[in-house]
Formats: structure tokens, C-alpha cells, sequence
């Protein structure tokens, strides 16, 4: 299958996939939206919505014209070389989390072994199904296990920070990319609009803002008015009412109650002023600053704990949630990876 196969089968994808979601149901995703559906009874943080939300942002960027964008800054893969198996973990913190490793190892021609999260072990196959339909080429290149990865020449590996450590222990002599915990921050100039202030807060409540891409802390002018914007993002007050959230949000308050810090309490978010960069669930994290250079420094000096920057000089408002299929996590080229097909051991 060559590389002009591979972009026309995740080209259709996508086209049956926003269809899917229009209500223009095509056979070979039949059922699609019932799989949607039920994510909840298995993961209650897998809201119908916050699921339709993951695949929609996955349909948007499968078109012709971004597959043949990013594709074309690999010129190697105009050329067919023997396929290596690429073992995949995948993370289950929020919908699809596994699918840009899924896509990167069979647009770049190789064999996909994948390990999924228990979390989130439906939806992926439920996709590559649908893939498989479009172009069966695929079939004899995907395999899922539940069990340990095995007879793999790489490894892309995506969990917390104590698993990092077991994976760089049992994969460290494959070729590998191993991530950990990252989070993301937003910048605050103070001329914001009423529109991205409003979009900020998709950056931050987004799948209960469980995303390594989710905004956990925001950087504000000294004196900015933190109820100024508050009243913008109302309409995720229902988040309150999943009970897991819900929990998750009386915990801290009792915590900072208990231990009499200030904190502002919006009945669904608590903000709390802290250096820190990755706040608990239903908490997030503020810090004022006198110039946008004392930012810079922190954002550089922790660049190995940010996954990504929202502002007006970097991701736009309300965009945390829909990279771009060359916005690659960490900053690590996976495509590049894939393409070295070095032999396990030889690094």
C-alpha cells in the first residue's frame, strides 16, 4: 500500500467521520454514534459530548489537503521499505488520546501493535474498524492487545510520570519516545476579547480538563480583575453535576478550607492563586505578573512541563483541544521517529 493509499483511506476517514456526525450515517460507520453514546457507562468522564468533541476535532484535520501537507514534508514516504512494528500505549485520560500515535504509524507505512487503556479501550478500535472498511490493506496491518506488548522494533509510550519510569526501565533499549505528565498554561495580555475570553474556557473545561492540552494555570496582569471573565464561562456550570468532577471539586475546597487558603469559588471552579502549573480537577491556577518578560522565563524554564501555550502569540483561544496533525506532543516528531526504522537495540 503506498503513501497515496494510506492519505486517501484517513482522507475518507475523516469525510465519514464528520458525516457520522452530521447524521448522514454510511454503513461502514454504522453504529458509530451508539458506540458514542455509551462511553459513559465504561468511563463517566466519557460524555457523549466530550466524546463527539475528541472525534470531531480528529475529522476536522483528516482532509486531503492536510494529509498531503504533512505528509509532503516527508519526502521518504513516497518510497515503500519493509515495514517495522511500532508498539503503541496508549493514554486513556481523555477520548482518542492514542489516536495521533494510530495515525502516525500507518500513514508512515509501518505495522501497528497497540496496548489501549482500560479507560478507553472501545472507541480506537471502533475507528480502525471503520478504517479497515474504507482500505483493507489495513487489516493485516493492526493489531490490538490487552496484554504486553510483544515482537515490537519501537516504541511510543504515553502515561503518567511513576509509569514513565517503569516504561523507560522495560523499553529502554527499543528506539522509543516516552512521555509524561505535561500541562498547558494561557497568557493574559488584559486586551483580550469577550469571544476569547469565552473560548479560553473550552481551553480550560474541555473533558473536565483532563488534557495534557487543557489550560491548568493562567498568567494575568497585575491588578487584572479575575470576576471580569468569570461571568464568561457560565455555561460549563453544569460540569458540577458530573458526580466525579463534582467530587473531585469538594475535595480541594475542603482542602483549602481546611487549611484557610484563599481561594475564589464560582460553584464549579475554584481559582487559586499558586506557582504551581498542573492544578487538581475543578481547580485552576493563577499567578499575576508585572511584565510578559517574567513569563517568558517561566515558561522557559519549565518548557519540559508544558505541552502548550495559549495566547495571542501562540495557540489561539478556544484551539488547546484541535492541533494540527504536525502539532506533535512534547515537541517530538513521531513521523520523523517512525521514519528511522531502527532495529530494536540499535539506536
Amino acid at each position: 500500500m503506498n503513501i497515496q493509499k494510506r492519505i486517501d483511506a484517513f482522507a475518507k476517514l475523516g469525510e465519514l467521520l464528520r458525516n457520522s456526525l452530521a447524521g448522514k450515517e454510511d454503513d461502514r460507520a454504522k453504529g458509530l454514534m451508539e458506540t458514542i453514546s455509551r462511553q459513559h457507562l465504561v468511563n463517566s468522564w466519557f460524555t457523549a459530548e466530550n466524546v463527539t468533541s475528541a472525534i470531531n476535532a480528529i475529522a476536522g484535520e483528516l482532509t486531503l489537503d492536510n494529509l498531503v501537507k504533512w505528509t509532503n514534508s516527508y519526502p521518504h514516504l513516497q518510497f515503500e521499505n519493509e515495514p517495522f512494528r511500532a508498539g503503541i500505549i496508549m493514554a486513556g485520560n481523555i477520548p482518542l488520546a492514542g489516536f495521533h500515535d494510530f495515525l502516525s504509524v500507518l500513514i508512515s507505512g509501518n505495522n501497528l501493535i497497540a496496548k489501549t487503556s482500560s479507560k478507553d479501550s472501545e472507541l480506537i478500535v471502533r475507528i480502525s474498524n471503520i478504517l479497515c472498511s474504507i482500505e483493507p490493506g489495513f487489516w493485516e496491518k493492526i493489531e490490538f492487545t490487552e496484554g504486553q506488548l510483544k515482537n515490537f522494533d519501537m516504541v511510543i509510550a504515553t502515561g503518567s510520570n511513576n509509569s514513565s519510569r517503569y516504561f523507560e526501565q522495560y523499553f529502554g533499549k527499543y528506539p522509543n519516545i516516552i512521555r509524561k505528565n505535561r500541562n498547558s498554561i494561557a497568557i493574559i495580555e488584559g486586551n483580550e476579547t469577550q469571544a476569547e475570553l469565552e473560548n479560553l474556557g473550552s481551553d480550560i473545561f474541555l473533558y473536565f480538563g483532563l488534557g495534557c492540552r487543557n489550560v491548568s494555570k493562567i498568567f494575568i496582569p497585575a491588578g487584572y480583575d479575575l470576576r471580569s471573565f468569570l461571568t464568561r464561562w457560565e455555561r460549563f456550570a453544569s460540569l458540577i453535576n458530573n458526580s466525579k468532577y463534582a467530587n473531585n471539586y469538594d475535595f480541594s475546597k475542603a482542602v483549602y478550607l481546611v487549611n484557610r487558603e484563599d481561594f475564589l469559588d464560582t460553584g464549579y471552579l475554584l481559582l487559586k492563586e499558586d506557582k504551581g502549573l498542573s492544578s487538581p480537577v475543578a481547580v485552576l491556577y493563577y499567578e499575576f505578573y508585572e511584565s510578559l518578560a517574567a513569563v517568558l522565563n517561566v515558561t522557559e524554564s519549565d518548557k519540559e512541563r508544558i505541552q502548550c501555550v495559549i495566547g495571542h502569540k501562540y495557540v489561539p483561544f478556544g484551539k488547546a483541544q484541535s492541533p494540527n496533525l504536525w502539532d506533535y506532543a512534547d515537541g517530538i516528531d513521531t513521523l520523523e521517529f517512525l521514519s528511522k526504522k531502527n532495529k530494536a537495540g540499535i539506536l
